[in-house]
């Protein structure tokens, strides 16, 4: 069954709100086999959002459509009014809703004022849902076959309401037409138009019901192996066989088949194996470690970071002796190596990555130009360590770096069990 997802808000618009809502709801809604083929972001301008509604209503034919956004007490939430224009109704106080509203208020010690609550007038079309974590009633209208579903935009209330009201209702409704499989593999040492065209025959030989996505990101790639099949175990089969024609193709650059980023799927091993890590950057400047703890729940396994830009930091907080630095220089392999393994000691750790490079967009030589990243990974006496050649751009550089590092540690982690 097809979904079109509209938000609303001139916030999303302008960019002082991401949107983060049709993301969330596209991965839910995929999970329960129902596909997201629209997305669709307005301004609290009514005859935009009634235009929206009307496309979406049109395009889903007989599908549906999910609203967020424009459902507060304040003169910029139109959103219902836009609702009563296009199904040619009006409003009506709902005591439920009231009541509602009023449970939610007493619980908190609140008082409500009169914008509070007109929140409890309803359209008279809809079917009114009660929303147990707001005050923005939440609203099922039907018309020719189609559903459209209005939402709060507020984060928080929109997933209470999808969780425990729309997903349940809208599955008892459609039932499960469409099982959806997606795989991903994470691929290294190609530009995406290299590997597209390494990947030529494979495409055009995918099953009608198969897809695949080129998903780029700083020096990595992930592919996203799609199935879409009424059956279950077909879309299982189709997505293992797929899978083992990209290994074959792909020997040698497969860095990892594990959902999630780089820094997610680190989390992930480590906790598995009870393994604790830390960071020794140079010239990523701790931005490894502040991929890993943007991860929630990270303090389980990060120890902590060093930040070692000049050189007297690694000697003196890293070990790195004297004569690695004059005879190779910072940015060579004994150096990072010295710096991963000084991580380990200084820092209590189980396993670390290091790196060491030049940034850009200054400090190049014929030797070692701009974008030149000697990255390491050390575990259980184990090091690994490479030199990468990266771009002239600082900030991608960076990127790529810290990217790079933490794939590598997991490489390091599954040759190692």
């Amino acid at each position: 069954m097809d979904v079109h997802i509209i938000t609303i808000g001139d916030e999303l618009l302008i960019g002082q709100v991401i949107d983060t809502n049709s993301a969330w709801m596209g991965e839910q809604l995929e999970r329960e086999g129902f596909r997201t083929t629209w997305r669709t972001t307005v301004g609290d301008t009514e005859s935009d959002i009634l235009e929206a509604i009307d496309n979406a209503m049109h395009r889903t034919g007989g599908g549906i459509v999910l609203l967020t956004g424009g459902l507060g007490p304040t003169k910029d939430d139109i959103t219902l009014r836009a609702l009563c224009r296009y199904f040619d109704c009006g409003l009506h106080f709902s005591q439920a809703a009231y009541d509602n509203i009023a449970g939610l208020f007493q619980a908190s010690g609140r008082a409500m004022n009169r914008l509070t609550r007109d929140q409890a007038m309803v359209p008279d079309a809809c079917t009114v849902i009660q929303n147990r974590a707001g005050t923005a009633p939440c609203t099922w209208f039907e018309r020719e076959g189609n559903v459209l579903v209005s939402m709060p935009g507020v984060p928080s209330e929109m997933k209470w309401l999808m969780k425990h009201e729309v997903l349940p209702r809208l599955k008892q409704r459609y039932g499960r037409d469409l099982a959806i499989r997606h795989r991903t593999t994470w691929v290294g040492g190609y530009s995406e138009s290299a590997l597209a065209i390494a990947l030529t025959a494979f495409e055009e030989e995918l099953p009608p019901f198969m897809k695949l996505a080129y998903l780029p990101e700083p020096g990595l790639i992930r592919l996203r192996l799609s199935a879409y099949t009424g059956d279950e175990p077909e879309a299982e089969k189709a997505i293992a066989e797929q899978r083992e024609k990209l290994h074959r193709l792909l020997e040698g650059h497969i860095l990892s088949e594990e959902e999630g980023a780089p820094e997610e799927q680190v989390g992930q091993a480590l906790l598995r194996r009870k393994l604790r890590m830390g960071t020794a950057e140079s010239c990523t400047g701790g931005r490894i470690a502040g991929m890993i703890t943007s991860v929630a729940g990270s303090s389980r396994y990060f120890t902590g970071g060093i930040v070692a830009y000049d050189n007297e930091v690694k000697r003196r907080l890293l070990g790195v002796p004297e004569e690695a630095l004059e005879r190779y220089g910072a940015v060579s392999q004994a150096v990072v190596e010295q710096m991963a393994l000084g991580a380990i000691r200084a820092l209590g750790c189980d396993c670390a990555v290091a790196t060491s490079g030049i940034a850009g967009p200054d400090g190049g030589t014929p030797e070692k130009p701009v974008g030149t990243v000697w990255i390491a990974a050390a575990w259980n006496g184990r090091v690994i360590s490479r030199c990468y050649r990266f771009s002239a751009v600082r900030e991608m550089n960076i990127a790529r770096a810290s990217g790079t590092a933490l794939l590598m540690l997991l490489e390091l982690l599954a040759n190692d069990c």
